[in-house]
C-alpha cells in the first residue's frame, strides 16, 4: 500500500473506528466503506483535516445491488486532494425500501447536480438537498431506469432481428 494511503487509512480509522471498514487499494487509490449515517462526518473530516484536505468531490454516483438484502443501493463518493494529487473513494449503502442518505451539498457544491442525477436514475433520496428533483428524466416517470429491475431487452421482439435492419448473419467458413 502506498505511504499516503496508509496515512489516510490510519487517520480515518483513528477518527471513526469500526464505523469504517473494507479498506483496500487498487490503482493507487484507497477505497473503503462506511455506515450511511456518518457520511457527512466522514466528508467533513476528509475535507477539513489538515493532513488530508480532500477539497474536491470529483464524482458521486449510485449503484444497484439487487441481491444485497438491506443494502441494495449504494452511493459512491470520489474525492480528490488537488494539491497532492491523491484520490480516494468511499461507499455507503442504503435499503431500497428506505433509500435515504444525507446530502453532501453543504460540504461540496458539486454534490448538488450529482445527487440530483443519482436520485433521478436510482431513486436515492438525499435528505436535506436544496432542490432534489429529476434532472434528466421527465417528472412523470414513476421508475428509476438504472436500477436492475427490468430486463435489458424483450427477447420476443421481432423488430430487433438483424434481418430487419438489412444485416445478414455471417456464417463462419468451415476449415478442413
Amino acid at each position: 500500500m502506498l505511504e499516503h494511503n496508509q496515512h489516510i487509512q490510519q487517520k480515518i480509522s483513528e477518527k471513526f473506528g469500526e464505523a469504517v471498514y473494507n479498506f483496500e487499494e487498487s490503482y493507487n487509490t484507497l477505497h473503503f466503506e462506511a455506515d450511511k449515517d456518518i457520511n457527512l462526518k466522514i466528508l467533513n473530516f476528509l475535507k477539513s483535516e489538515e493532513s488530508l484536505q480532500f477539497n474536491f468531490l470529483t464524482d458521486l454516483c449510485g449503484i444497484h445491488y439487487p441481491d444485497n438484502k438491506g443494502k441494495e443501493l449504494a452511493v459512491v463518493y470520489n474525492l480528490h486532494n488537488i494539491a497532492k494529487n491523491i484520490r480516494i473513494r468511499f461507499k455507503v449503502y442504503t435499503d431500497i425500501t428506505l433509500p435515504e442518505v444525507y446530502t453532501a451539498t453543504s460540504i461540496y457544491a458539486t454534490a448538488n447536480w450529482l445527487e440530483r442525477e443519482t436520485f433521478d436514475f436510482y431513486g436515492i433520496i438525499f435528505v436535506g438537498h436544496p432542490n432534489l428533483k429529476r434532472i434528466m428524466n421527465v417528472e412523470e416517470m414513476d421508475y428509476f431506469p438504472l436500477r436492475k429491475e427490468y430486463p435489458l431487452e424483450d427477447q420476443s421482439r421481432t423488430d430487433k432481428d438483424d434481418e430487419m435492419f438489412g444485416r445478414q448473419i455471417m456464417q463462419r467458413p468451415m476449415i478442413n
